[in-house]
């Protein structure tokens, strides 16, 4: 992925880096520890002693004779000066004979402690030393101490100053890891500003835009890496909440209009019944012939009534979870043939021609008997809405693969190819090829397939316009 890969990158630098400085670093110390080591040698003293070697000479030479005669003292004094170097001669009891320093005020020295001959022990101050040396006089085979020599010399007077290339080296190396480091840091920054933060202040915009209903925003995202899959995704999420918020509009207006078009076709034959049987109150009808033809057509409206109370009660109890399915083993030719036979002579009186199975397979299944006679009922009585008298509807019973499958075909005039999808969708009412609504409730083929796949079935239908429509429906053995 392209930002695991530049984060990824970036940390290796990072790390390169964090490793090149402790490294220098490192160096640092070592060449600290090995300058330390140059500094205990004992050039150090001899350089030193180099660099007060002239007032030393002159000491060991007049060193008796300073508390007596102006000119050695004089000559101490413009020696110090020249040389820039302060110093105090003391006698062997620690008493100052000479001082060419800026301390006028001492007059003794304690020889215990106020003499420094080591060079650490003799450090005043971080710029200082106050290093003695003692003063000898007589002839070489008789030499003895006359006094000692306290010279205040200054750091560069005693180290050699080292000009060591190596650790500039370091330093330059350092510094220019340091900006590498920031360089990368600015751009890590700008990245995650434009590649994580953008986006995720983006997704949140269009989150705050679904929440308030608005679907119209597209999550769009130029390149294809970790957060152009996020915004795929999301975009895919979007679409889906959209489709489903339109289908959620639809089935509302679909509940709508079903309680109005049950309303309007409850009311036609209420008031058809309620004509009947007031004209009979009233003796309009003449013989017995009239009255049985009353009530054909009061039987009529009463079993059109009963099938849109039937579809509103499963639909209603569909939606509460309670449409109660009691599997029970049965036998299929002897409960299909009672399923069958009042329903063939119904189509028939419609003038539609009814083709039963001719053989009808004695298997057992699993299935309750009530509600498979709805599905068969829905099914057929639906073929009905979409044929004319003198189209044929048939029932065909099989064994398919372990299965009972039973085929409901008609001739009529088939479903268009733009309704097919949405075929077992409550609410749906199919459109004719005159763009009118076919009669009924749009719950018959939902509540079908409810129950067919209650029994651990399928139902599906093939269908071509003009032609005809056929369902099948699958029950496991």
């Amino acid at each position: 992925m392209y930002l695991q890969a530049w984060i990824k990158r970036w940390l290796i630098v990072a790390w390169i880096g964090l490793l090149m400085i402790a490294i220098c670093s490192g160096g640092f110390l070592w060449n600290d520890h090995l300058q330390g080591q140059r500094e205990d040698s004992g050039y150090v003293i001899n350089r030193a002693r180099l660099q007060v070697s002239e007032i030393m000479h002159y000491l060991e030479q007049h060193g008796q004779e300073i508390a007596n005669s102006v000119e050695v003292r004089d000559a101490l004094l413009n020696m110090s000066k020249e040389s820039q170097v302060s110093f105090i001669y003391t006698g062997l009891d620690g008493r100052v004979l000479f001082n060419a320093s800026s301390d006028t005020e001492l007059q003794q020295i304690d020889v215990k402690t106020g003499l420094h001959y080591d060079l650490y022990q003799a450090r005043m101050d971080q710029d200082h030393f106050r290093i003695a040396f003692p003063v000898v006089a007589g002839a070489a085979q008789a030499q003895t101490q006359v006094g000692n020599a306290i010279f205040m010399l200054p750091v560069e007077d005693v180290f050699v100053p080292k000009t060591n290339g190596a650790l500039y080296l370091l330093l330059a190396t350092i510094v220019v890891i340091v900006m590498i480091l920031c360089i990368s840091l600015l751009l890590l920054t700008r990245k995650i500003k434009q590649d994580v933060l953008i986006p995720v202040h983006q997704l949140k915009d269009y989150s705050e835009a679904i929440l308030k209903g608005n679907y119209e925003p597209k999550a769009t995202y130029d390149e294809m890496n970790e957060f152009g899959e996020v915004h795929t995704m999301f975009e895919q999420m979007r679409m889906e909440i959209q489709h489903l918020s339109r289908r959620r509009e639809e089935q509302e207006q679909a509940q709508k209009e079903l309680i109005t078009n049950i309303s309007h076709d409850l009311k036609t034959p209420l008031a058809t019944l309620k004509a009947y049987i007031e004209a009979m109150r009233e003796g309009v009808c003449p013989d017995m012939d009239t009255v049985m033809e009353y009530a054909r057509v009061m039987y009529s409206n009463t079993e059109k009534m009963a099938r849109l109370t039937d579809d509103l009660l499963l639909h209603a109890l569909k939606e509460l979870g309670q449409i109660s399915v009691t599997l029970k083993e049965r036998y299929s030719k002897e409960l299909l043939e009672s399923i069958l036979q009042p329903i063939a002579h119904y189509v028939r009186t419609t003038g539609v021609h009814f083709i039963e199975p001719t053989d009808i397979p004695n298997v057992l299944i699993h299935v309750d008997g009530h509600r498979l006679e709805q599905v068969v009922s829905n099914l057929i009585s639906n073929a009905l809405k979409h044929t004319e008298p003198g189209d044929t509807i048939s029932v065909n019973t099989e064994l398919e693969q372990g299965k009972l499958k039973i085929t409901i075909a008609d001739t009529g005039r088939g479903i268009l190819p733009q309704d097919m999808p949405f075929v077992f969708e409550r609410y749906f009412q199919g459109k004719t090829d005159r763009g009118s609504g076919t009669e009924g409730s749009g719950l018959g083929l939902s509540i079908c397939k409810y129950i067919i796949e209650a029994h651990h079935g399928t139902i599906f239908f093939r269908s071509i316009e003009g032609q005809g429509t056929t369902f099948y429906c699958l029950i496991p053995l």
